[in-house]
C-alpha cells in the first residue's frame, strides 16, 4: 500500500513536470508566434536578439550578399536588397512614372514630394505581394549627390546643387518611401551614392580630392538630414575614391553615418564595388582582405557577382579564418539586415502594417493624377515683374534673383545692399490640362 502511493505521487509530480514543461514552451495564447523574433510585441532590438542566436554562421554569412537565401527551418523567406525607385519602381513592369528628381526638386512643395514617395512606396508593396524571386523592399533612392557639374550626364537622378534643398527634399521622398514610422517600414529607402560621386568616366579609379570643409559643410551636409529624420535607411557608397582611398572601405560609414542616428543602418556597396577593391583600383591583393576591410568600414551587404554569393561567401569565410575577420564582425553586419527586415514586418502576421497593399495600388488613377500633378508643379515658367537700372558701380553685371517657395507671401521691395540690385521674380503657373 505504501508502495502503490510512493509510486503514485512519483507519477503525479513525473505529469505535473511534464504540463509545466509543456506550458513553459507553449504560446500563452493560440494566437501567439512559435518565435520571439515573429512577436510584433517585443521591442525591435529583441527580435532581432533572437532571430541572430537561431541562425548558424554559415547562416549568417549567407545573410551577407545582396541576394540572401530563404531559411526553410525557421520560415524566412528570400529577401534582395536593392530596386531603383528615384522616381518609380523600376525594372518590375509597368509603373507609374513620376516627374524625374530634378523635376520634383522644382515643384519646391515638400508635401507633394511627400505623397510620391508615399506612392511609390505603395507600388513596392503591391509588386512584394506577389514577391517574384529575388524582390525585396530595400529601395535604391533617393540619389543625393549634388548636382555640381553638368558633365555627370546623370544630373537628372538629382534634386539639386545645394546640400540644403537636397537634404530638405530627400527626406520628404523617403518620409514618403518608409511611411513615416521608423519601427514600421512601408520600405527601406538607401541614399546614394556616398560620397563626392559626380563623373561616369572611369568611375571606379578616380579620386574625389575634398578639402576637409568640403567634406564636412557640403557633400556630408546631403546625406545627413534624412538619416538624422529616420526617413533613409542606410546609404550606398559609391565606387570612386575620396582622397585616394575607394568608398567601399571609408571608415566614415560607420564613424560619420552612423553617428547621425540611433537606429541600426544597412549599408550596401554599388554592383561589382567589392571586386574593384582587388580589380581596378587594386586597392587590396585578395579578396578576403577587401570584403574584411569593407564589413570593418561599416558596409553590411556586398553587391557582387549578379545572384551569385559563392564569391562571397568564400571570401568572407576565408578572412574568417585567417583572422582578418571575428565572428562579431559577421554579427555586426547580420544585426544590421536583420533590423531592417523586422522593421518592414517580415516576420509580423500578415506582414505587418502594410502587408495587406496589393497589385491594385499599381499604376492605380489616384497615382496617375498624383503623376500628372507632379508634372505641372515642377514646370514654373517664369517673368520678372520689375525691372531696375544695373548699378553704374557695377557695369555689366547680372541680377541676382530670388525665386520664393510657390506658397509664400510676395516679396518685398527688391534689395540694393552693396549697390548690386536683386529683382524679384514673379512666378506664373502653367494651367493644369486635362488628362488625355
Amino acid at each position: 500500500m505504501k508502495g502503490t502511493r510512493g509510486r503514485r505521487r512519483t507519477t503525479l509530480a513525473v505529469a505535473l513536470a511534464l504540463i509545466a514543461g509543456l506550458s513553459a514552451t507553449a504560446p500563452a495564447h493560440a494566437g501567439d508566434p512559435v518565435y520571439p523574433f515573429r512577436d510584433p510585441r517585443l521591442p525591435v532590438d529583441r527580435r532581432v536578439d533572437d532571430l541572430l542566436s537561431r541562425l548558424t554562421p554559415d547562416e549568417r554569412i549567407s545573410l551577407l550578399h545582396q541576394y540572401e537565401p530563404a531559411i526553410p527551418r525557421l520560415g524566412i523567406r528570400e529577401f534582395r536588397t536593392g530596386t531603383e525607385a528615384l522616381h518609380r519602381v523600376a525594372w518590375l513592369g509597368k509603373t507609374t512614372v513620376f516627374p524625374q528628381a530634378v523635376g520634383l526638386a522644382s515643384t519646391w512643395d515638400p508635401e507633394l514630394i511627400r505623397q510620391v514617395g508615399s506612392a511609390v512606396g505603395d507600388e513596392a508593396r503591391g509588386f512584394q505581394q506577389e514577391r517574384p524571386a529575388g524582390w525585396g523592399l530595400n529601395l535604391w533612392a533617393p540619389v543625393v549627390n549634388l548636382l555640381r557639374d553638368p558633365r555627370w550626364g546623370r544630373n537628372e537622378e538629382g534634386y539639386s546643387e545645394d546640400p540644403y534643398l537636397t537634404g530638405s527634399i530627400s527626406t520628404t521622398y523617403g518620409t514618403g518611401l518608409t511611411g513615416g514610422d521608423p519601427d514600421h517600414l512601408k520600405t527601406a529607402p538607401t541614399l546614394k551614392h556616398f560620397l563626392a560621386n559626380n563623373n561616369e568616366y572611369r568611375r571606379d579609379t578616380t579620386s574625389s580630392e575634398l578639402r576637409p570643409r568640403v567634406l564636412k559643410e557640403y557633400d556630408e551636409q546631403a546625406f545627413r538630414p534624412a538619416i538624422e529624420a529616420d526617413a533613409a535607411t542606410g546609404v550606398m557608397s559609391s565606387y570612386n575614391l575620396v582622397n585616394g582611398r575607394p568608398d567601399t572601405v571609408d571608415p566614415a560609414l560607420n564613424d560619420t553615418v552612423r553617428s547621425w542616428t540611433s537606429r541600426d543602418l544597412l549599408n550596401v556597396t554599388d554592383a561589382f564595388a567589392p571586386g574593384n577593391l582587388t580589380g581596378s583600383q587594386g586597392y587590396y591583393g585578395t579578396q578576403a582582405e577587401a570584403d574584411a576591410a569593407a564589413l570593418k568600414a561599416g558596409i553590411d551587404s556586398f553587391t557582387d557577382n549578379d545572384a551569385d554569393p559563392g564569391p562571397t561567401t568564400a571570401a568572407v569565410k576565408s578572412a574568417l579564418s585567417s583572422g582578418l575577420l571575428k565572428s562579431s564582425d559577421i554579427d555586426t553586419a547580420v544585426r544590421h539586415i536583420l533590423s531592417i527586415r523586422v522593421r518592414l514586418g517580415e516576420f509580423d502576421p500578415g506582414g505587418g502594417r502594410y502587408g495587406s497593399i496589393d497589385e491594385s495600388v499599381i499604376d492605380s488613377p489616384a497615382h496617375r493624377k498624383l503623376a500628372r500633378t507632379a508634372a505641372t508643379e515642377a514646370a514654373v515658367p517664369r517673368k520678372p515683374c520689375s525691372a531696375m537700372p544695373r548699378s553704374p558701380r557695377t557695369p555689366g553685371a547680372a541680377w541676382s534673383r530670388t525665386s520664393p517657395s510657390r506658397r509664400s507671401k510676395p516679396d518685398g521691395p527688391p534689395s540694393t545692399a552693396g549697390g548690386t540690385p536683386t529683382r524679384k521674380v514673379c512666378t506664373r503657373r502653367a494651367a493644369a490640362q486635362p488628362a488625355r
